[in-house]
């Protein structure tokens, strides 16, 4: 796959045309549907890009609308040829939340409250063997070491030197304090917290428990911002069998506004970098 072409956001992109097209043209999901004899639903998932798109999709959606200038017929079928080329992720087989990695590979900015664990892009290797297995206790061995491998794997985009992800995370002082695995790998886990939160383009806030209630308290999500003017920014919320994707303006302005509480509530980045260590301290003085 070429390095400048992610199949995951050229979906996104090109559902936005689709869309674009049909809402000018002045139809609604349910008659597109009907004229090309298909359900809604594949009409909405097309849109949103989370449904892969063939040539020929495209090609009947723009004979539904009339679209008579051939450089966007054209265009919109190369985006589509592109959408289904592979990402780096598809090499390790069927990865649940691969749409979530293909718009992290592209995002240029992430902020991600996490509640009860450290977040994947700072998990140590250790860390991750043992909260992987933690969370998802009947994954077979050989799917383990292939999500263990892809969350290692995301985490270039952290040590990229020329475009690395900006990252900010605040986490609930529970993050700190559960024991995966061992108190020692927790230990060598904070460090590494510490040692990452010291990066120019990585901020960790953490929420210590007499914070008392605060906007997270209803669960744990991240939001991506892109670079790219044409991709809106998209909050995310993982489930247990089903992921959720809101790029609504008004669905990311709420969580924009609730993080921005969370940063407010938490401790600054220094006193959150002393408050890992102190953590690390008790972590590695139970191990002994």
């Amino acid at each position: 796959m070429a390095s400048n072409v992610n199949p995951t956001v050229r979906r996104r992109r090109l559902g936005q045309e689709l869309r674009r097209l049909r809402e000018a043209k002045g139809m609604t999901a349910e008659e597109v549907a009907d004229r090309l004899l298909v359900s809604q639903s594949k009409i909405s998932r097309l849109e949103n890009g989370r449904r892969s798109i063939s040539q020929r999709d495209v090609r009947d959606l723009c004979g539904v609308y009339e679209v008579e200038d051939h450089r966007i017929v054209d265009s919109l079928m190369q985006m589509a040829k592109d959408s289904r080329q592979q990402g780096w992720w598809h090499a390790f087989g069927d990865i649940p939340y691969s749409v979530y990695i293909g718009l992290e590979t592209e995002a240029a900015s992430l902020r991600v409250y996490e509640s009860l664990l450290v977040p994947g892009l700072l998990q140590t290797t250790d860390y991750a063997q043992a909260v992987i297995p933690g969370t998802v206790p009947e994954l077979a061995p050989d799917h383990l070491e292939k999500r263990i491998q892809v969350r290692m794997r995301r985490q270039d985009r952290i040590n990229d030197s020329e475009h690395p992800l900006r990252l900010w995370a605040v986490l609930d002082e529970s993050a700190l304090r559960r024991v995966v695995g061992s108190h020692l790998i927790m230990r060598e886990q904070l460090d590494h917290l510490v040692e990452m939160s010291q990066l120019p383009h990585v901020t960790v806030q953490i929420l210590p428990y007499d914070t008392g209630a605060h906007a997270g308290m209803s669960g744990t999500f991240s939001i991506l911002e892109f670079d790219d003017a044409a991709d809106s920014s998209v909050v995310y919320i993982e489930g247990v069998t089903s992921d959720l994707y809101l790029e609504k303006t008004n669905d990311v302005h709420k969580y924009t506004i609730m993080y921005e509480h969370l940063r407010a509530q938490a401790l600054s980045a220094e006193q959150s970098r002393e408050f890992i260590a102190a953590a690390a301290k008790s972590h590695a003085d139970a191990a002994g």
